[in-house]
């Protein structure tokens, strides 16, 4: 409990953490909205495609026009000022920075500007979960080499969610599932970015009001967000997917305990130590009392009788039995929370979660019946949504990521409900992320089972 001290020391010496950030849609925007009020840390770069969106942003959110005007990273570090670029490969390079906030949500663009960082001593905070579920084990076995640091951000649920398993595996409780809440519904799988707008609960000329992006809220609609966040989790914490994914059994917060554990005690999971994400709307979708809609939760047990009377003298929320409780935090800042990240990684050279294995993946599953020669458009788009998979039920079948489902074309027709496969699209073998994925599969494929050469589906 120490990080603002040590923020408020580097303030003192005068070598305030650098902070490169690249991306600055809405979580960088608000993590700029609270930097402003941070102490010990300098906003040297923010690099982004829409550079004169970001002044007119940053001038929104309170920062004086002045703060504005650096021509250069250099001229940054000596003016105290922070420079806004398009180019996120020069400001890198520069080498001006400690830390890099990965904040663009392109898995591409993620894994290229982390291996670049990487390249140059920075540390990283992977605020791109759609870069980390591609290649993160990799990503975070190559800093570690290299003497730097690989993050997920604080503030984003997967690194919330892996501090609610640290904190229990440290007290010695056993972990029996971890997990988020979301707004979900079995049809919500073939949701559109057309549809988003009325599955999620916004009229739509008030999100068209508020600028708000379709494709990426329809990402959180169909389900493909609550996969590739809970994918984080498990790479980062050990736990491993459901045999068949993510359930979203309807909950409240007090039925978490009777709710997420094994099916041999009454409850819905197919095993222990796994992930799982509550959904906020019954089966007849009608809403859910007390709901989880926007926050995290872990469910531990523990096989000592005293420790389970415990559960019950304390207050606890325990299921039926007394033997699971369950504890949850009911919400998630996102962005605003991101300085406990910046912090920890540079003050501590400790990671706010970070991938240490390969145990899930998050797969591409065909949301209707798709044509040959269709391209494919990805995350929260008309063609496909992620699901989350055991890695090895992944790698064996020769199944394609959610991440490398973007801009590629189907070879064949491929049914609605398939699992793809790389067998139905066309792939460029050469291409950076590419490359990457395939060397993550050959460095840890060989733990879950052998690297998969050929398609099986």
């Amino acid at each position: 409990m120490n990080l603002h001290r040590m923020l408020i020391s580097r303030t003192e010496t005068g070598s305030p953490i650098r902070i490169g950030l690249v991306g600055a849609g809405k979580f960088g925007t608000m993590f700029l909205s609270q930097a402003r009020t941070m102490v010990g840390i300098h906003i040297l770069g923010i690099a982004d495609l829409a550079v004169e969106r970001v002044a007119e942003r940053c001038l929104e959110i309170g920062w004086e026009k002045e703060r504005l005007e650096a021509e250069n990273c250099q001229d940054a570090v000596d003016s105290g000022t922070t420079w806004l670029t398009e180019n996120a490969e020069e400001m890198i390079r520069n080498g001006c920075i400690d830390v890099l906030i990965e904040a663009t949500g392109s898995p591409a663009a993620g894994i290229h500007h982390c291996l670049m960082a990487i390249e140059q001593g920075i540390h990283v905070i992977m605020a791109n979960v759609e870069a980390d579920v591609v290649a993160g084990p990799l990503l975070a076995r190559k800093a570690q080499s290299a003497g730097m640091v690989y993050s997920l951000a604080w503030g984003d649920q997967p690194a919330l969610v892996c501090e609610h398993i640290d904190w229990a595996r440290t007290c010695g409780f056993d972990v029996v599932c971890a997990g988020k809440g979301t707004r979900h519904h079995p049809t919500f799988h073939q949701s559109t970015p057309q549809t988003v707008w009325n599955l999620y609960g916004l009229d739509p000329q008030d999100a068209e009001r508020g600028g708000m992006n379709p494709k990426m809220f329809n990402s959180f609609v169909d389900g493909s967000k609550s996969a590739i966040e809970m994918t984080a989790v498990c790479n980062a914490s050990g736990l491993t997917p459901q045999e068949d994914g993510l359930g979203f059994p309807p909950a409240s917060c007090r039925e978490l305990a009777q709710v997420c554990k094994p099916h041999f005690d009454g409850g819905v999971l197919s095993r222990v130590g796994t992930t799982e994400v509550v959904s906020s709307l019954n089966c007849d979708m009608s809403p859910v009392e007390e709901d989880l809609r926007f926050g995290t939760f872990i469910v531990i047990t523990s096989d000592n009788n005293y420790v389970r009377q415990c559960f019950g003298e304390y207050g606890m929320l325990v299921d039926e039995t007394g033997r699971y409780c369950a504890l949850f935090r009911p919400s998630h800042m996102i962005g605003l929370e991101l300085g406990i990240s910046v912090a920890s990684v540079a003050l501590r050279g400790e990671p706010t979660g970070a991938p240490r294995g390969w145990s899930a993946d998050t797969i591409a599953v065909a949301k209707r019946d798709l044509k040959a020669k269709e391209i494919l458009d990805g995350e929260g788009g008309y063609c496909v949504w992620g699901k989350q998979v055991p890695a090895d039920q992944s790698h064996k079948n020769g199944l394609v990521p959610l991440g490398l489902a973007h801009d590629v074309m189907l070879l064949h027709d491929v049914p609605q409900g398939k699992q793809l496969c790389w067998d139905d699209i066309e792939y460029d073998e050469s291409c950076e992320i590419m490359k990457t994925r395939r060397e993550m599969e050959a460095e840890f494929g060989s733990d879950i089972g052998g690297l998969a050469v050929a398609s099986t589906c």
